[in-house]
This record gives structure tokens, sequence and C-alpha cells, in this order.
């Protein structure tokens, strides 16, 4: 980061707007002056089917951009027909396109005091944008500054009241919402219950009936073609009389995917069965009361009330209840937990209206019919190089996007017009950050201690202080919210609540206590100034996943996240992937003293191992700084709910975070992170146990063949002929034959293969579980029904033909690296056979090739073999040594290798080829793990994706599961 220019105040307060002031730009020089330029090809392929899937050519980039922020921004945000002369080619007209619409809207409403002002605002913009200090969330890319709805934000909350009209119409808002891409969450507590009367004398449906009607049209339209899946948050209280229906839900449909599953059915994400299973387009969350939760800890019954008219229709054991929502997050990760409460407790609008739902992701927290922009700050990119943290400009650029994230709601379009009314009523804005995680190791703190929660709560304190004083600013500019006189007590005294939190901190270290000090001026300035002026915005803080934002700006990691593993899987410019040892490593390493030579080793062991434990030189003191969301050293499930509770306080909406469980963890284990949940005072929070999700999609779900079908068709016909009848050509008595292990999905096998004296194939035997067993048997009398077959003259590509892209269970990963995935066994024997027996052209002509040839196609665009010199010769052992082995080997020779970047924090410290069957960080994790990580594969690329927030990521692509 460039150091900051101008004056100590960061904006004066003109007569008629603000008079802006330069934070990192120079005046008379153009941001885009001050960025060396490169063009790039963008090309992207799914990794399972070799399909290419994007193709852009020339795009143009600053050449400190990562390969995969490239590819993602392009691909995603782009917009215009890829081939026309409207398709944006750079980045530069993609920042124009948003910054000089959110320029001219300032302009239109008089946030500015002067035409120099704005052109300020305009470079400051654009550097910060340009050099990844922040982004706004996803629709701001996909929508402004285009002749498409100018939406703006990603969070939506719907209301339903207890009348089929409104049932209906929560119907279609919701499905317009999925259109456009975005989430939606709402409350179905005002539906009577199943146990309640209908005016007719009838018994009602009861909420959870209705849920089955909004799931199929979410399920519908995700297949539609949207840009992501549909994402949809169901809420409802706890003293609901359908609450244990609505809690055992979900798990009930984990039952039936596993039964269904297990008989043969395609259960896969996408598959065509799964559709026949309910609710699974939501996330579900209970709402629960400090009363319920004061029962629980007690011991005494509930009462469950009527919708109608208050009265308690039904009692039951709070702790029982509370026990059967762990036992259902435990079988199937739903339903979360809300506390009404605390929510309630700080929300700055009770006059309005009480906060009753969510997001889909549980971080954005506020009146119904509403929404939310949201933005977050690269935290990374205020770490100086002598470690020090750059107080000054975090709290000038907090100001500087908090003022443009409120401009947008001048010219932002709604999917509904009660929703825009209350946004601009109301002025929700949701300002956040990521790379906290990596800023932590960087600077020497464990994400599960005393310091690095210090730093983390005083640098949220610090960021909402600024947003909330800048909201103050601009209320004496162009007033504050429309529901702001309304509520005015309300919002002062959840600000003083912010302030008295932010006294309470306890500063540990010299970088905590620099921010914490500015965090205190700024709630100090926070109070006079919303005693004047009153406030521009009834909300201004939260966080969000950050997913695809989150690699648009080169994040290690995302939103409130610890570091997903010490080792990541790194695109490189021009093709091909490197395993890099996070560059925070060093850094932390050199801040706690450790000298170049320890350091060089400690990162080699690490480099191997995927871990510290056991590293050389490194104390065990030291440990905890490397802690990781998986691997050896796992941060504990109290570990993520502390370092949420120490930052809840000091924001004005929720955080998106989801608390991994191992597979071994307990219903009571679940029932102790809920319960201290709610005592330290957080708003959501939500469970994930591995492996819980029996149904978890490991594979593309495109639709397979017909097993029944493909054998019938790959039976040989006997018929009865006279002349030209096939002749048996047996095997000789002492043939050669070579043995191959396998392992698919976890479930191993081997294969064994005999050849003629020419090398022609002539017999297969597979093994494929305990000799004896029905598989074994079936196993037996296919490899007979092939063997004579091919010694009758079928030929081999008929057989491959039939058998590959086969699908059915065990599928998934293999141990293979010339077949990374297999979709069956079938699938996976006669591939690895056509790589032994067939010749190049016919497999070539299958779309079946080794990773060496994979490999080649990378470098030289072509699977073909070459020619090669003796230079070349040794790379090209290099290579074979690389496919042979799931392994990660030394780096190809300089004069082949492809140039890897070092972007703040991205970089590689230690950079290594990766084995062809390594494509995401969770895959990388797995190898060094030992164990899979329970995540889907990416629909639109096929990489695995990895956790994020309360939702999942692709590396490949961007693409996410429901959040921006």
């Amino acid at each position: 980061m460039t150091e900051t220019t101008g004056a100590k105040t960061r904006t004066r307060r003109g007569g008629k707007g603000l008079k802006i002031e330069r934070i990192f730009t120079t005046p008379g020089v153009h941001p885009y002056d001050q960025v060396t330029w490169e063009k790039r090809d963008i090309v992207q392929t799914n990794w399972k089917t070799g399909e290419t899937i994007f193709e852009q050519r020339g795009v143009e980039f600053p050449d400190f951009w990562s390969a995969n922020a490239s590819t993602i921004v392009t691909t995603k945000y782009f917009r215009g027909a890829v081939g026309t002369p409207e398709r944006e080619t750079g980045l530069k007209q993609l920042v124009d396109r948003v910054v000089l619409t959110y320029v001219k809207a300032g302009k239109d409403n008089g946030y500015f005091a002067s035409e120099e002002d704005a052109e300020i605002f305009e470079h400051e913009l654009t550097y910060a944008l340009v050099h990844q200090i922040f982004s706004f969330n996803s629709p701001v890319w996909f929508n402004v500054g285009t002749k498409s709805p100018q939406q703006v934000s990603a969070c939506f909350i719907l209301s339903v009241d207890d009348s089929m009209d409104s049932i209906l119409n929560w119907y279609r808002e919701e499905g317009k919402i999925f259109q456009g891409g975005s989430g939606a969450g709402l409350n179905l507590s005002r539906i009577r219950s199943s146990k309640e009367l209908l005016s007719s004398g009838g018994t009602a449906s009861g909420p959870v009936s209705f849920m089955r009607g909004a799931d199929a049209s979410a399920g519908t339209i995700k297949s539609g073609g949207a840009t992501r899946r549909a994402a949809k948050m169901v809420v409802l209280d706890v003293d609901h009389p359908d609450i244990e229906e609505f809690i055992e839900t979900k798990a009930r449909e984990e039952d039936k995917i596993r039964a269904l599953r297990d008989a043969g059915f395609d259960m896969d994400l996408g598959g065509k069965d799964i559709v026949s299973v309910q609710y699974q387009n939501a996330n579900n969350s209970v709402r629960v009361s400090d009363e319920f939760m004061r029962a629980v800890e007690e011991g005494t019954e509930f009462g469950l009330t009527s919708r109608l008219d208050g009265s308690v229709i039904d009692t039951v054991d709070a702790r029982e209840l509370f026990e059967k929502m762990a036992k259902a997050a435990w079988e199937c990760a739903d339903p979360g937990i809300q506390y009404d409460g605390t929510i309630n407790d700080w929300h700055t609008n009770p006059e309005t209206g009480r906060i009753t739902a969510s997001n889909p992701c549980s971080e954005y927290m506020s009146l119904d019919n509403s929404s939310c922009n949201l933005a977050s700050i690269n935290l990374l990119k205020f770490l100086r190089e002598d470690d020090t943290f750059d107080v000054e400009t975090f709290e000038k650029v907090t100001e500087l996007i908090f003022t443009a994230m409120d401009i947008s709601i001048c010219f932002a379009d709604f999917p509904t017009e009660a929703i825009g009314q209350t946004t601009r009523d109301y002025r929700q804005l949701g300002i956040g950050y990521a790379n906290l995680g990596a800023l932590l190791m960087a600077t020497g703190h464990g994400y599960d201690s005393e310091g690095g929660r210090a730093v983390a709560a005083a640098i949220t304190s610090l960021m909402t202080g600024a947003a909330y004083k800048r909201s103050a600013e601009l209320a004496e500019v162009v007033g504050p919210y429309n529901g702001y006189a309304r509520n005015a007590d309300a919002h002062k005294r959840v600000m003083r609540k912010h302030q008295a939190a932010n006294d309470e901190l306890r500063t540990l270290g010299s970088m905590d206590r620099q921010i914490h000090k500015a965090a205190t001026k700024a709630w100090d300035d926070v109070i006079k100034l919303g005693e004047k002026n009153g406030f521009r915005n009834a909300q201004a803080s939260l966080l969000a996943p950050t997913g695809t934002i989150g690699f648009m700006m080169d994040c290690d990691t995302t939103g409130i996240e610890p570091d997903f593993s010490l080792v990541k899987f790194k695109k490189l410019v021009g093709g091909g992937s490197m395993h890099i040892v996070n560059q925070t490593i060093p850094r932390a390493l050199k801040r706690m003293g450790y000298t170049e030579e320890t350091i060089e080793a400690i990162v080699e062991y690490i480099a191997e191992n995927g871990h510290v434990i056991d590293a050389p030189g490194l104390k065990t003191e030291h440990y905890e700084v490397f802690d990781t969301a998986m691997g050896a050293r796992a941060i504990s499930p109290m570990g993520h709910v502390r370092m949420m509770a120490a930052v809840q306080p000091f924001l004005s909406g929720a955080i998106s975070k989801t608390v991994n469980l191992p597979e071994s963890a307990t219903v009571e284990e679940i029932e102790e992170v809920y319960l201290q949940g709610w005592k330290m005072g957080l708003k959501a929070l939500a469970v994930y146990r591995d492996n819980c999700k029996v149904g978890q999609p490991l594979s593309d779900g495109k639709a397979a063949k017909d097993d029944k079908k493909a054998e019938n068709e790959a039976e040989p016909k006997v018929e009865k002929v006279i002349e030209y009848r096939p002749v048996r050509k047996r095997l000789p008595k002492r043939r050669t034959s070579q043995t191959t292990s396998f392992a698919v999905g976890g479930a191993e096998g081997y294969l064994t293969a005999g050849t003629y004296d020419s090398g022609e194939l002539g017999e297969i035997f597979l093994k494929f579980g305990k000799q004896g067993s029905t598989l074994a048997g079936v196993m037996d009398a296919f490899s007979i029904a092939v063997s004579i077959g091919l010694q009758y003259g079928v030929p081999l590509e008929t057989f491959v033909e039939k058998f590959t892209n086969l699908r059915f269970e065990p599928a998934g990963l293999t141990d293979d690296p010339d077949v990374r995935m297999a979709q069956s066994i079938m699938d996976y024997v006669f591939r690895r056979l056509a790589l032994d027996y067939l010749d190049f052209e016919s497999r070539s002509f299958m779309g079946i090739h080794s990773a060496e040839e994979r490999a080649r196609q990378l470098e030289t665009g072509s699977y073909a073999p070459v020619t090669s010199d003796s230079g070349d010769e040794d790379y090209e052992d290099e290579l074979e040594t690389l496919s042979q082995s799931a392994a990660v080997k030394p780096e190809p020779k300089a004069k082949k290798a492809e140039k890897v970047e070092d972007n703040s924090g991205a970089g590689a410290a230690d950079a290594r080829a990766v084995s062809g069957e390594i494509h995401s960080s969770a895959e990388l994790m797995e190898q060094f793990a030992g164990k899979v990580n329970d995540a889907p594969i990416c629909m639109t690329c096929g990489t695995k994706m990895r956790p994020a927030g309360s939702c999942y990521v692709c590396e490949g692509c961007g693409s996410t599961s429901g959040c921006s």
C-alpha cells in the first residue's frame, strides 16, 4: 500500500456537500496510469470432462492480479456477449462502469461540495478497487451501469402473513429474487399451526406444508439457469406449535436420501432423482427467545402459543426440545439457531417493527421487506512492511467506501416496491472485511487466542465506528434516514451500547492498543455527531462470507474465517497450477524472531506435511499461530464461537459463519455450542459436523445412462448362425499379465489384465469385495463375460465406449493420477484399460488422456506426443514422474516453469508443481489430512469447493452456493 497523501482531516463538511480529500491518489495523475497493465487469455475448462466452458482472449488486467482473480472477474462480472463489440475486455471498463455510475448519482443527489470533490472521489474509489483494497458485493458488478435493473443488494428479507394471498405472494417475490441470483429469508411464524382451526372449521395446513411449495419453486428456478443456486433462509419461532415438525423436517429428508442412494437412485446435486426429496433448497433456523433459553438451563416446561390469540395450546420440556434441535443439526446441519433477545436488543428501529428473520447466510438482520448492500475490505492491505497496522488509512478507506454504499441506494432498483420503500426509508448498509485470518497469522496472533480476539475486536469496532461517524456526517449533508425521527432514541441507545462495548475492550499488545485508541475516538464522534445530526443509515456493518469477491481481492481467507490451510492450490498465468505455502507464514515467523535458515526449514516442512507439528526449530508455544480451519491442528469449535463473540458487539448485523465439528462430535457438544452462543451474546449460529450429510454431492450431477440398459447393450449377443461364426482365440497357457490396485470413492479393488504374446488384451479379472460375497461373484461373472468377448474378437474400443461414463456408486475421486474422477467402478476400469492398451488416436477420440498428456496440453496446446531434444527429454521425465505419483514433487526446470506472482499474502513462499489430480485447496488438504473434506463439487467447472462463511465457494470459477 502506498503512503497516504493529503491533510489529516478526512472529510470536511461543506455547505452543500462533502469535501473529499485524497488518500492514495496524486493530483493530475489518473489511478490507471499508476498501474502496469498486461493482456491475458482467459480459458476455463471443466477438468472432469475437458470441455471448454469459457474463453476470452486478450483481456487486460494489472500485472499484480493473480490468474485466478482475473479469471473469476472475467467470467463472472464482465458484461456483454463474448465475441461481440459490447463485451467488456478489461478491468478498466468494469471499474469505470461501476464507479462512474456512483459518481453521477453522488453529483445528482448533492453528496459532493464541488466538481473537484467528485473527481477525487472517483479517483480514490477507482484506486481502491484496482488495487484490491475492497470490493462491492456481486450484484453491483453484475448490474450497475448496465441496461439491467440496477440491483445492488445481495441480501433480502421478506415477510408472510397468515393468509393464502400473502403465502402465494411470498412464492412470487422469492422467485423474482432467485431469478436475479440473490437470496432471501423470512419468518413463517405468523402462519397458524397445523394444530389450529381455519375460519371454516377445518384444520390449518401449517407452515411446514407451505415450505414444501416454496422449496419446489426454488429448485425449479435454480435448475432454470440462474448464475448460482437459489439461496433461502426459513425461520420459525421456538414457541410455534409446529416447531418440532420444523426441527425434524430436514433430518427426515436426509434419511430418505440415504435410503434412495443405497437403492441406486441418482441423489447427487443436479441428479435426476434428487428432486424427489424435499426442503433441500433452504437453510432452516429456529428463533429462540431468552425465556426459552432460561427454561433450557433450568429444565422447566415451555409453552407453545396460538398464532391467533397468543394463548398456550401445548407445553413441552424445554431441554428435550433443545436436544431435538441439536440432534437434528448433528444429523444434517439443520436447523441453525438465532437468538431473538440479543438481535432485538441491538435493534435501531424497534418503533417500526421487530427483527424477525435474516438473509440466507444469517449476517443481515433487519426489518421485514428490506434489503442490504454489502462491501468488504481487504484487511491485509493495511499491514505495513514493518508489520504495523495503518490505522489512519483504514479509517479513511472505511468512510470512503461507506459513502459510496449510501450513494448506491439513490439509484438502486429493487425486486418489489415494498422492499424498495423500506430500503430507501432506512438505508441499511453492511460494510465488512475479509482476510482477518491471514492478518492475524502474519502478525503472529493465534486465531483462538486472547491476543487474536483483541485485534479482531478492535478492528471491527473501528470499522463500525468510522462507518456510523460517516453516517452522521452524511445526515448533515443529505439528511437522516426517513425512519430516524421515529426511532431516534432507540438508535442512539444502540450507539451507546456499541461505545460501552468498546470501552470494555481490553487490549493486550501495541497493535490492538493503537487500533482501539482510534476506535474510542471514532465512537466519541459518533455520539456527538449523532446527537446533532442524526444518522443517514439504520444499519452499518456485518460480516459476510466474501466468497467470490474474496477471490477478486486475492484474499487468503474469507470474512471472519481462519486460514483454511497452510498450503494452497494456486493457478498460474498462462495455465498450470502450483502447490504453495502461504506468504503469511514466513512473514509471521520473521516477526516472531526466527532466523532466515530456520524459516526456510519450517516452510519446507510445511510444504511436505501441511502442518507445523514437529517442524524443525519451531517453538511449541508458537504452534497456535498456525492453527487452521482444517488439518492436524484444526481450531476447536469453541475457538470459532469465541472469535464470533469477540466481534459481535461491534456489528450492526451478525456474522456469516458455520462452526465446524469433527465427525466424532456428539449431540451434547452441539447443545453446548448453541448454549454458549447465547451466553456469549451472538445473534446467530450454525454448525456442521463432518460427513453428516450422507447425500452430500461429490459429482457434477450430469445425467447418466441407465445401468441395466447399458449392461444389456454391452452384453454380447449369441445368434444361431451356420456361417461366419466367430472363432474364439484362446490365450496361451503361460501369458503376461499386470495387476493394478485402485480406489474409487474410497472403495478399493484390483484389476488384473492378461495379454497375448503380441501385447493385445485378452482377459481381465476384477476383485472388488470379499471372496464369496455377492459383489465378488458379480465381478467374477462380469470379468468372464468381458474376457470371452475379447477372445471372440469384440474390440476393446467397443467395451470402452459402452462402459465409460456409466454411473453408479461407489463413485468419486480415485487414487490414479491418470483417472482423477470416476463415475463408477466400470467407468474407472475401462478408462484404465484404454490408457494401457489403446493407441493414442483411439482413446483421444473418446477424450481419454493420461496425466502426462494433459500436462503437455497445458504447455503446448496439444495432447499429441512431440519429438524432444535432450533438454526437453529431461523435462518430460520430470512430468512423467509427476504423473505417476499423487505426492507433491519439486517444481519443473525454470525454463519450463510458469510465473508465480506475489500478491500481498497470496503469493508463494515455497512453490511446487502439483500432481494432476489436485484441483483446489480442499483437495490439497485432503492429501495432507488423510480424510475427505465434505464439500460439494462445483457445478460449473467441476472443482472441489471449500467452505466460506455459511456456504461454499469454488476457487476455480468463483461460483458460490448462495452467498456473494
